[in-house]
């Protein structure tokens, strides 16, 4: 057996495998004996059927099948051991490679196709400028979350004048165009409407300060802007029929509902982080901003991490590919799609090969290892960042560890941990050696950044 390696330029070269008989000869040859040993053939009992016999048979398909597979070990073994830093696969050459015969020849020639990482040097130091943007955690922000929290104790009352958001009962009814009741039209007992749903702002104005047993005259159509599924539902008929319906209708107001919300009390402290962790309104809304806070953290984090791989992709430059082999791979791994596919997603593809060595260098260069601890505890973080946009900041442990655990059963969900993980951990060594620029701004300009 020989293999060598022969430099092509700096990004491609050529990997030649020679095997001889003596390399696979006893591969085949064991085979072959397995095959023998469990062949059943009439007019042979089982083991027993002559050996030229079986050669004859399977012989052929048995010295593709050992040669193919010690050809793979031996390309594999050659790059690992002498750290050839690939991109890919290796391909067979599509000039060089001679024809292979496997009823005449005992000796074999493989000539492959190597794709080459360039060579570069990806590093950051305190000369490093990159903005970091601390999301603004406003008091309104504080004050919807607080006001969720105290949604969870608050209860429905009855009131005696519309308010905006209450929510009316009442018999709703037809008009003819002379504002009298129609003979024979639509009405609803007990119909519910929610006036501060409406689209429409004068038709919304005319429920403004009512009060039960008061008799007002609206056009659901307008209110509505001809919405057929609000409509429908209003009026108890069909999408077809509400859509036909332009008519005003009197409502006279049977109820009026109101939420109202609980009291911030101890109970309520109590369920949103744990028994006694804050004894005051100051302290619970000082921790709610600090929650909300922790949870713009990680997208801070995130978009750090775009910005420095801009800045990291500038300071490495454009680096050299062997874009011809590059795209037959790329071409391979996506047969379905076709050439045009690749040429148009080509250089997008080699932007994002671009960080993936970049990155590669820097983990490595920050000895940035993941840990099965540090998968379960990001599973956690997940759960717990998913329950915190229901407002459940107090998720017990238990539950976060049965729902972290399903999430650990799916392949890909893994490998998405395993991914966010990396990212955490380089961008945290990241922040600690270039020189931040910190820019505070609101969540509304934030987002921006993004479209």
């Amino acid at each position: 057996m020989n293999v060598s390696l022969q430099n092509i330029d700096k990004v491609s070269a050529l990997l030649t495998v020679k095997l001889e008989k003596a390399d696979y000869q006893e591969k085949v040859d064991k085979a072959l004996k397995n095959i023998r040993q469990k062949a059943q053939m009439p007019g042979f009992r089982p083991g027993m059927v002559p050996a030229g016999l079986v050669k004859k048979m399977y012989g052929k398909s048995v010295l593709a099948e050992e040669v193919n597979k010690l050809l793979s070990e031996t390309v594999y073994k050659y790059i690992q051991e002498n750290n050839v830093n690939i991109l890919g696969e290796p391909l067979p050459n599509e000039e060089k490679q001679p024809e292979v015969d496997f009823d005449t020849m005992s000796d074999f020639e493989f000539v492959f196709d190597i794709a080459l990482a360039p060579e570069f040097k990806a590093e950051v130091s305190a000369a490093d400028k990159v903005d970091y943007y601390n999301i603004d955690v406003t008091d309104d922000m504080v004050n919807a979350q607080v006001q969720q929290y105290a949604q969870r104790n608050g209860k429905y009352e009855q009131a005696e004048s519309y308010a905006d958001n209450d929510m009316l009962k009442g018999l709703l009814a037809e008009l003819d165009e002379e504002g009298n009741t129609k003979e024979g039209g639509i009405q609803v007992e007990g119909a519910v409407m929610m006036p501060a749903y409406m689209k429409n702002d004068e038709q919304k104005a005319i429920f403004a300060g009512a009060k039960v047993n008061d008799v007002l005259v609206f056009n659901p159509h307008t209110a509505w802007d001809g919405n057929v599924a609000e409509l429908a539902s209003l009026l108890k008929v069909d999408k077809e029929a509400a859509a036909e319906v332009k008519a005003n209708f009197s409502y006279q107001v049977e109820e009026i509902t109101r939420f109202v919300p609980g009291d911030l009390n101890q109970e309520i402290f109590d369920q949103v982080f744990g028994k006694d962790v804050v004894k005051s309104e100051d302290e619970f809304r000082a921790k709610v901003k600090e929650g909300i806070a922790a949870q713009f953290t990680a997208d801070s984090d995130y978009k750090f991490l775009i910005d420095a791989r801009k800045m990291l992709t500038e300071k490495v430059g454009k680096l050299e590919f062997p874009d011809a082999l590059l795209k037959r791979i790329m071409l391979l791994n996506n047969k379905d799609k076709g050439e045009q596919f690749v040429e148009e997603n080509y250089d997008k593809s080699i932007e994002e090969l671009t960080w993936h060595l970049i990155k590669e260098q820097l983990v490595k260069a920050n000895d940035i290892k993941v840990e099965q601890n540090d998968v379960a505890n990001m599973a956690k973080e997940a759960t717990r960042a998913q329950f915190a946009q229901y407002g459940m900041m107090n998720v017990p442990d238990e539950l976060l560890e049965n729902y972290s655990k399903d999430m650990l059963k799916k392949k890909e969900t893994v490998e998405g941990l395993v991914n966010r993980v990396v990212e955490a951990k380089l961008a945290a060594a990241l922040k600690a050696q270039v020189t931040l620029e910190p820019k505070t701004v609101s969540v509304e300009e934030f987002n921006k950044m993004f479209q």
